[in-house]
């Protein structure tokens, strides 16, 4: 029996740590806290890059794209979650679990080529400073913005069409606290080798690839870095660059641990973590990030704040 012939009107469980009732008010408070900071951050860096002329830059471009994604990426899952932890009957329908399913995978794949582009931005800048604004022109932008979207989307149906083909005969008890593909396949009643095969094969072009060249665009810029003669510029550089660094570490070792990790019981509780991690405390850090270790950002904010403050005067 497959999904087609179930009831659409049906509802999924979400188990999440429904067996140890005691972490559900410190994962409420973990939860509430990152979406509000996460929320106020990057609606922060947006306005912020918008308003200020000194950061419509290429950069801040690509930066107020992850903010968007990250606003979006964590809004499709943790309200559901902060609504199941407060109940007790954990549960979403059939048509919230296909709607969580497709965005929140459309946003992750999405966010994994859009890390790949703002390093190629960073080496652009860096290693061929003298051509900048003629390659990272602004419909060169919109391009590599559109290509990073389109492509994360059209891999969410195709992964969500096969993950909701899948017969499941009856089973409804998710062991995960939102509607992710691996959670998703453990509910099947048949085997599911190709299934996993394909998002292995699916996950490597999204994660490792990205990855591979991420760290070939930042062997060049250590490589142009260390041949600037000022200390300013390079601690300058260093500093755009460490940042999107974090980023990328953060983001792509937990989603790499998750996806690409031989499956086993032992690990079940781990992935639930990390899953958090890379669903909600990365894209909470994410403008803390890029803010703290940014002046422009940082003078931006100030400047915004002043006019603010002075047309209410």
């Amino acid at each position: 029996m497959t999904l087609e012939n179930e009831s659409i009107s049906g509802e999924f469980i979400l188990l999440g740590f429904s067996d140890r009732p005691w972490l559900e008010l410190p994962l409420f408070v973990v939860f509430l806290v990152s979406y509000i900071l996460t929320i106020f951050g990057n609606m922060t860096i947006i306005l912020v890059s918008r308003l200020d002329s000194k950061l419509h830059t290429p950069m801040y471009f690509f930066l107020t794209n992850l903010s968007l994604l990250d606003l979006c990426y964590t809004t499709s899952t943790v309200p559901q979650m902060l609504v199941n932890i407060c109940s007790s009957r954990k549960v979403i329908s059939y048509g919230g679990c296909v709607v969580q399913l497709f965005i929140f995978l459309a946003l992750g794949s999405t966010e994994c080529f859009l890390l790949g582009v703002m390093s190629f931005d960073r080496f652009v800048a860096i290693c061929r400073p003298l051509h900048y604004s003629v390659i990272m022109h602004q419909r060169r932008c919109l391009q590599l913005a559109a290509a990073c979207w389109i492509s994360g989307f059209s891999n969410s149906v195709l992964q969500s069409t096969w993950t909701l083909e899948m017969p499941r005969c009856g089973h409804k008890k998710v062991d995960h606290f939102f509607c992710e593909v691996p959670a998703l396949l453990k509910l099947s009643c048949v085997d599911t080798t190709a299934n996993e095969a394909e998002l292995f094969f699916i996950s490597v072009l999204f994660l490792l690839i990205p990855v591979t060249l991420i760290l070939i665009s930042y062997a060049f810029i250590v490589q142009a870095v260390l041949r600037i003669r000022s200390t300013e510029g390079r601690r300058k550089a260093f500093g755009t660059c460490g940042s999107h660094l974090v980023v990328v570490v953060l983001f792509y070792g937990t989603a790499i641990y998750m996806y690409l990790q031989p499956p086993s019981p032992a690990s079940k509780d781990r992935g639930k973590m990390v899953s958090l991690f890379y669903g909600i405390i990365t894209p909470m850090l994410n403008p803390l990030i890029y803010t703290l270790r940014n002046k422009e950002v940082k003078g931006a904010f100030k400047r915004l704040v002043t006019r603010v403050f002075l047309i209410k005067k």
